[in-house]
């Protein structure tokens, strides 16, 4: 059977936009999910390196930046453990309901930071942000693979769906969140960030079973259950491991035990990072059993994930620098109305929803023909 009529076959289900009525469901929860991230994303440096007196914490920019840096890049990072803790133990489904509702217990902490315990509640939640987009993000993506089994050009029209509803989320969350933050108070975004990943949790939990059938319930399961519990209680020692040694971090700068410098870290963080990532390809190159041909590909891999290392160290330039940029040296003056400076951040999203639907039906038109690209 060919891979066309296989993937026809495989989804009769077209209620939603002629795909699955389970992408509906995924959509909404990303959008949601992304609105708040989003929405949360461009107010942070600009709320850290207010003045005390204005609202903020008082930072240095240098000092705001490096913390917003490190956060971008412990969300990336997560993933990977958050992947693996799905495929070992929780499943798609529970891991990204679990993610959700870390992520929604996040941004109630945020929220509550200018009135509770202001800065340990605050870094708080951003730690718990983290660990739920690390449960969440990587998830919710396969989940959309696995409704298209045949695979085929309707999966990469639904993944084009889905990365609209992505910045669908990323657009409003921007415009929402930071017209909330810079006219009224920096809370009164974060909360309205925390309303929308509310949205997105409740949707998932009360939309996943009737759309979604047994897709993703279950772990990828070791045919010995002896091998299948050992490899959950690995998974549950490394979780809780994690869980205990943030515990410990927060509550010994919390009480003044360790002073953390935001940019000592970032530096020392980014170095981690780029030693994991060489010592991981050279380890494959070198002892992973490769013949000449595999390791051709392993080094055109690697060129491939320096250039996105430089692409995305340029795009999270968005949240820092180039929001302070906005906010200071930029003409916000329309029909005299002063566009707030986080607006700019969602010109991105913008094209990306103009532009998805597009490619949507492009992708279909050209497997309807046979035309590979």
């Amino acid at each position: 059977m060919s891979a066309k009529v296989d993937d026809l076959n495989a989804n009769a289900d077209r209620s939603f936009f002629g795909h699955p009525a389970g992408l509906s469901t995924l959509f909404m929860t990303e959008m949601w999910e992304r609105f708040s991230y989003y929405g949360l994303r461009p107010l942070l440096v600009l709320f850290m390196s207010t003045a005390l007196l204005n609202g903020g914490f008082g930072f240095e920019r240098p000092q705001a930046s490096a913390i917003v840096g490190i956060y971008a890049a412990s969300v990336y990072l997560a993933s990977l453990p958050g992947g693996w803790v799905a495929d070992r133990w929780l499943g798609l489904r529970r891991s990204i309901q679990f993610g959700a509702f870390l992520i929604t217990m996040g941004h109630l902490c945020i929220g509550l930071s200018g009135f509770v315990s202001g800065k340990v509640t605050f870094f708080v939640g951003l730690i718990l942000i983290v660990l739920g987009t690390g449960m969440l993000k990587p998830n919710i993506s396969a989940i959309v693979g696995d409704l298209y089994p045949g695979g085929g050009a309707r999966r990469d029209a639904g993944f084009s769906i889905f990365y609209m509803g992505i910045n669908t989320g990323s657009l409003l969350g921007q415009l929402v969140t930071g017209f909330l933050g810079e006219n009224y108070g920096f809370h009164w975004g974060f909360g309205a960030a925390g309303v929308g990943m509310l949205f997105g949790f409740l949707w998932f939990t009360f939309r996943a079973q009737p759309t979604l059938g047994e897709i993703g319930k279950e772990p990828t399961r070791d045919p010995d259950p002896a091998k299948q519990a050992s490899r959950e209680n690995n998974v549950k020692l490394l979780v809780a491991g994690i869980f205990i040694a943030i515990a410990v971090v927060v509550l010994l700068a919390a009480a003044g035990v360790i002073t953390l410098d935001p940019q000592v870290v970032g530096k020392y963080y980014a170095y981690v990072l780029a030693l994991i990532v060489i010592a991981y390809f050279a380890y494959v190159f070198v002892f992973g059993g490769l013949n000449f041909d595999e390791k051709k590909r392993i080094i055109v891999i690697a060129i491939l994930s320096f250039a996105a290392l430089i692409f995305w160290a340029a795009f999270e330039q968005a949240p820092t620098s180039l929001q302070l940029f906005a906010k200071d040296f930029t003409q916000r003056e329309f029909f005299g109305m002063e566009v707030p400076a986080t607006w700019f951040q969602s010109i991105n999203s913008l094209f990306i929803i103009i532009f998805a639907p597009i490619f949507a039906w492009l992708w279909v038109w050209l497997g309807n023909r046979n035309i590979n690209i």
